[in-house]
């Protein structure tokens, strides 16, 4: 299955901006950012079509996954 992966902000620094990737259907959120290297506590909110999901979600065909890291202010 097709998955587009969409990484915002410090999470673009030495990986990329959009990419699409081929999984296998059995595949989690968890999974993918695994496959990243990006760590969890860092990871602010990940969005699958728009809609917040957590890590133990499964992915399907044409899913767009949007991962954002935590953001600080003050």
């Amino acid at each position: 299955m097709i998955v587009t992966i969409k990484l915002f902000a410090t999470f673009r620094t030495g990986r990329f901006g959009e990419e699409k990737r081929d999984y296998s259907p059995a595949t989690t959120v968890g999974d993918i950012l695994k496959e990243l290297n990006l760590p969890v506590d860092e990871i602010g909110a990940t969005l699958i079509n728009h809609k917040h999901v957590e890590e133990d979600h499964s992915l399907q065909d044409g899913d767009v996954l949007s991962i954002f890291p935590l953001v600080g202010g003050g």
